[in-house]
């Protein structure tokens, strides 16, 4: 039995492996990316208490960057697998959250060491396999990151935990917190391994069961996370995947008197219409349903008069086509002043135009595939209604092609139209627009920035003066989430910037944030009186 609070290791964030030519990561990861590719097309079950289900019906998984080569199939659920699976994580809900937390703790740092050893080559290469992931983005997202939200999840929880209220003489005041009363429903998307395991894991974490839908495009490696939960002693039932259409898993969930929640990443519109169906059967559920979202993004980059074209060219090249464009927080237009425009697209041409495109096998490619035919077909159109316009021109790329991937170049649009539609709509690929203003209309350019996106996800400002600077820290308060100077607004590492947004790009509940973990728990409240009084009298009534 527990008699002792006990301190977990302290976090810190996993070195990022550099994978540099001769460098026996590099050599490890890319041998275990062509073993799993020529290794015969796996079989993905659906994971529903102890076991994996298997259908009749199964999908194929493929490589974007080359879709005719099946890597697998995964098998299509129904709604009585998803009602197996609420039943199986209730079942497992008692004894997963009567368990000491220190013992919960435990699994998730096992996980952690676990990815940073035996499975970081097999979780780095499916994610480059059928996500299309370059080696640098596969280990800063399913590796370090995945690894640092198991690490300094389990540091906040215990933060969480210690924080108790005040006692007067006479009594003892406790606050306990429970896991929610219910199941939480983990909807994630496809372009973060990392994050598809985090929806999952951090309100397991803090005692809830979970059921867990992942997108179509990462079930690939959706097994071999739950394959790490596994072998990280992660109980049956706790987290329970299942594959089946968003719409079988919406019509039994959302209608369940024991959902609690929803962790979700996605679109917009996806959250939107979720939102709306758990408010119309508020009155079947046994509370009101945590809603932890973080949804679309229009996010910016502003350059002032000041800033060094050098370095608002890198912060565009890598903000706006590191993975394809489809991070959420990745670059999709720009403000640039007239003064050093000139200096900054010939910077910036002459960056894009050095990128190699192709498979994530061969490191030198910089760009790879989009994630499917679906993506690759809304990217294309918005590019050919760019072709169309007389208000915009394209200066990079504009090319694309799927007859072996689904291939798109990174494509860079200059508009004199600041509400021009690639300015406003969320794209989710490798294009960025462009808008050049007049240098000497910062602040009414701040106040068009503001204006001209219903999103408010991430944006930076780059300058060298530090009034500029603290002009765009005020006016944009509310335009990001994550707001960043001097940089490119992509790449927050878990401890060090927690990530979301607000406005339409969701409820800014801040992954790897000790606010999020507070999400996934009901606080109750205990006092304890020593000496209870005898006499229901008052002094005030002498």
């Amino acid at each position: 039995m527990s008699n002792a609070f006990f301190n977990v290791p302290v976090a810190k964030n996993e070195p990022v492996k550099a994978y540099a030519p001769g460098s026996a990561e590099r050599t490890s990861l890319l041998a275990k990316y062509q073993e799993m590719y020529n290794q015969n097309p796996i079989e993905v079950p659906m994971y529903i208490g102890g076991e994996e289900v298997r259908t009749e019906t199964k999908k194929p998984l493929t490589s974007p960057h080359d879709h005719q080569k099946v890597l697998g199939h995964y098998n299509v659920g129904e709604a009585q697998h998803v009602e197996n699976a609420i039943k199986s994580a209730l079942e497992a809900k008692k004894k997963w959250a009567d368990l000491p937390w220190e013992d919960r703790a435990a699994i998730f740092l096992k996980a952690a060491d676990l990815l940073a050893g035996p499975f970081r080559d097999k979780m780095n290469a499916a994610t480059m396999l059928a996500q299309s992931k370059n080696v640098f983005q596969a280990e800063i997202d399913a590796a370090c990151e995945l690894i640092d939200f198991f690490r300094f999840n389990v540091q906040y929880m215990t933060q969480i935990y210690k924080e108790q209220p005040e006692s007067l003489p006479g009594m003892w005041n406790r606050l306990e917190y429970r896991p929610l009363e219910g199941f939480v429903f983990a909807l994630t998307p496809f372009n973060f391994t990392s994050i598809a395991a985090n929806l999952s894991a951090a309100p397991a974490m803090m005692g809830n069961v979970i059921v867990w839908k992942p997108a179509e495009t990462q079930i690939y490696s959706a097994q071999v996370i739950m394959e790490l939960f596994k072998a990280a002693g992660l109980p049956d039932g706790v987290i329970n995947m299942v594959t089946v259409s968003g719409q079988i898993a919406g019509e039994v969930i959302f209608k369940h008197k024991d959902f609690a929640g929803l962790h979700f990443t996605g679109s917009t519109g996806v959250f939107r219409n979720l939102w709306r169906q758990i408010g119309d059967n508020l009155e079947r559920y046994r509370g009101y349903p945590r809603i932890v979202g973080e949804t679309g993004g229009k996010d910016f980059i502003i350059a002032h008069k000041s800033a060094v074209p050098a370095e608002v060219a890198t912060a565009m090249s890598r903000g706006a086509f590191e993975f394809q464009g489809q991070k959420c927080s990745a670059a999709s237009r720009a403000y640039i002043p007239s003064n050093i425009w000139p200096e900054v697209e010939r910077i910036f041409v002459e960056q894009v135009n050095s990128f190699k495109i192709g498979s994530p096998d061969d490191t030198s490619n910089f760009v790879n595939a989009v994630i499917d035919g679906r993506a690759f077909d809304k990217i294309s159109s918005y590019i050919d209604y760019v072709k169309t316009q007389a208000d915009a021109k394209i200066i990079t790329g504009g090319n694309y092609d799927k007859s072996k991937g689904y291939f798109i170049e990174p494509t860079t649009v200059v508009t004199t139209n600041p509400k021009f539609r690639t300015m406003c709509e969320e794209i989710f690929g490798p294009v960025l627009t462009v808008y050049v203003y007049d240098a000497d209309k910062f602040e009414e350019t701040l106040d068009l920035l503001d204006e001209t996106s219903e999103y408010a996800l991430t944006g930076s400002i780059l300058s060298q003066d530090r009034y500029a600077i603290n002009l765009a820290t005020k006016k944009l308060e509310h335009a990001a989430g994550n707001f960043y100077i001097n940089d490119k607004p992509t790449g927050a590492v878990v401890g060090q910037q927690p990530f979301g947004g607000a406005r339409g790009s969701g409820t800014n509940d801040k992954a790897g944030a000790m606010m999020n973990l507070l999400r996934w728990t009901s606080a109750r409240t205990i006092k304890e009186t020593f000496v209870p009084p005898t006499d229901y009298r008052y002094p005030f009534l002498g």
